[in-house]
Formats: structure tokens, sequence, C-alpha cells
């Protein structure tokens, strides 16, 4: 029973920072160390804002993969990914089609 709860309180906290980084990408920031490792909370930060990476776990911000996607909802973001994919033809490529002042 208790297992249960923490587990209704994670999925709780999980949503709970997800609509508040909907609503304010900037609370990224103030969110735990995990929160700032999920993808799904990264991207909905960076939906609003891509400035909010910056906040996000600096895995997260060396995969490729992730980082694509980040910057097909918001091209700024380019400048708070890692060293190693702003060298990368297709991510900058990425990010100017998504935002031409990128």
């Amino acid at each position: 029973r208790f297992l249960a709860t923490m587990v209704l309180s994670s999925a709780e906290e999980l949503q709970n920072t997800i609509a508040a980084v909907k609503q304010d990408a900037f609370a990224l920031a103030h969110a735990s160390q995990e929160l700032r490792s999920n993808p799904e909370v990264v991207l909905a930060a960076v939906e609003q804002d891509g400035l909010a990476l910056e906040f996000a776990d600096a895995k997260l911000r060396a995969d490729r993969e992730f980082v694509l996607s980040a910057l097909s909802l918001d091209g700024f973001a380019l400048q708070f990914v890692s060293k190693e994919l702003k060298d990368d033809l297709e991510v900058v490529l990425a990010a100017v089609s998504q935002n031409g002042t990128a």
C-alpha cells in the first residue's frame, strides 16, 4: 500500500511538473534532477520556450535523438546542446530549419 502511494506521488509530481513547465518553461530550473532528466518534462518546457533547455540534464542535452526532437520545437534551444552536437551539421540544420535565426 505504501509503495502504491509512492508511485502515485511520483506520477502526480510528474504531471504537476509538466503542467508547470507548460505555463512557465523556466519552472524546469526548480524541478528535481530526476525530472530535469525526464524527456517528457523537458520537451514540454522546450515547446513553451526553447531556452529552457539550459536547465535540462547534461545527458539529455548530449542525446542526439532527444536534441533533434527539442530543436524541432524551438531552434533557439541550439545554444544549450552539447558542444559535440553543436558541431553536428544535421543538428544545426534542424535548428535553422525550425527557426532561421537560430
